[in-house]
């Protein structure tokens, strides 16, 4: 188990999905408590959402020798549903939790665009619009946990770039609520559709439809493991005891100082829009980041006949070209649009925690070499801090700044 995440150490990193045994929500939820993650962050985080008695219980699980985090989710029936164990949710009405939560957005933002997919894929499946897909009471307390827990866990450790071994699904048959169904689940292969996969050598299901959607929003890239410096690990604990290997997933978290060739390269996938409300944009913003997007923007140009318009651009890797592109032709008034390669340079960065006036407080500093070129303050860290001490924004970001020097003075460097 690594150390706290808080100290910077394990901020800003690259993460690689070691899903030997596979992957489910539980496991990627324990994984990143394992890796380093504080059990409170997520705690803390869940405690923002009316989700009625449950119980999250964090414990040890060993498999084969090997010890993990073991997450469990036990949810007693809510009042309001009659004790009807039966009782279901839409994706409309945990969605509409979600976005009336005072969950951070960029939180929100990752777990809505995790929980839509398995929406989307089930809605798909059954002949059923996404909003209409109803979950059971205990499916959606556990996956809304852990889907929700894993996007605090992201959000905490920030990582710079998630790449993923091909995940495995399993073969043979499986019994659910439907029936009998064939290994990989229906909803995981919709889900996973463009990633890659393989059988897994096991005749169970490796990988949940939780999973796959985790797996889908996040990765960029799949294959070996990066070339990199190992900075930590952690090891999430599966439900069965496999015969042949340890059912656990691990994470691995790398040095992002040491990026491969990928990282210097992207695609910018834009198109030009002149007939979309304005007040759209910051909506197809934030689904643009959602899908992927390491930066997005509008730039003012002007279309014939004089049509003032926007082009609309979005920076992504090529690996989330397509999901970027969807939500592109989705959520705005085009009816077509391009991609191109581009290069990229980019410097090497780090999280560094510093003591303030107004409490600790994270910056991300970029170097080239030993050189710092650039440091900025963590806006989310300075906007917590500015409202919990009543103070303007500006004012937490300069005590930042200068907690930053003070410390870079100290250690004769920066």
């Amino acid at each position: 188990m690594s150390h706290d995440g808080r100290n910077g150490s394990l901020f800003g990193k690259q993460l690689y999905i070691d899903c030997f045994a596979g992957i489910a929500g539980d496991m990627f939820l324990g994984a990143m408590l394992d890796l380093g993650v504080p059990e409170e962050v997520v705690r803390q985080g869940l405690a923002c959402l009316d989700l009625g008695q449950y119980e999250l219980v964090v414990g040890r699980a060993v498999h084969m020798g090997i010890v993990g985090t073991d997450v469990k989710v036990k949810v007693a029936p809510r009042a309001d549903a009659g004790g009807d164990e039966h009782a279901h949710h839409t994706w409309r009405s945990i969605r509409s939790m979600l976005e009336s939560s005072s969950l951070l957005e960029s939180v929100r933002q990752r777990a809505i665009e995790i929980f839509g997919r398995i929406a989307l894929a089930e809605g798909r499946l059954h002949g059923k619009e996404p909003e209409d897909v109803a979950f059971h009471e205990v499916g959606a307390v556990d996956s809304i946990v852990d889907i929700v827990g894993a996007a605090l866990a992201l959000d905490h450790l920030a990582p710079i770039r998630v790449t993923s071994r091909p995940v495995p699904l399993g073969h043979g048959t499986t019994r659910c609520a439907h029936g009998v169904l064939p290994v990989p689940s229906p909803a995981a292969v919709e889900i996973l559709a463009g990633a890659m996969v393989e059988d897994g050598g096991a005749p169970i299901e490796l990988c949940t439809p939780t999973g796959a959607a985790i797996v889908a929003s996040i990765v960029t890239g799949y294959g070996e493991l990066p070339s990199a410096r190992l900075v930590a690990q952690g090891y999430g604990a599966g439900d069965r005891h496999l015969d042949d290997r340890p059912n656990h997933l691990r994470l691995l978290l790398f040095d992002a100082e040491q990026q491969d060739s990928l990282e210097h390269e992207a695609v910018v996938v834009e198109a030009n829009v002149d007939n979309m409300p304005h007040e759209w944009c910051g909506h197809l913003m934030e689904r643009l980041m959602g899908a992927g997007a390491r930066d997005a923007w509008y730039t003012p140009i002007v279309m014939k006949k004089g049509r003032p318009a926007l082009t609309v651009s979005a920076l992504c890797a090529s690996a989330r070209r397509h999901a970027v592109a969807e939500v592109m032709l989705s959520e705005s008034t085009t009816i077509g649009l391009r991609h191109h390669r581009v290069g990229r340079q980019v410097l090497a960065r780090e999280s560094v925690e510093v003591e303030s006036p107004h409490g600790r407080l994270r910056l991300k500093v970029a170097r080239e070499g030993d050189r710092v070129l650039n440091v900025a303050p963590e806006y989310e860290d300075c906007k917590a801090a500015a409202d919990r001490c009543g103070v303007p924004l500006k004012e937490v970001y300069a005590a930042a700044l200068c907690a930053y020097r003070s410390l870079a003075d100290s250690r004769g460097r920066g």
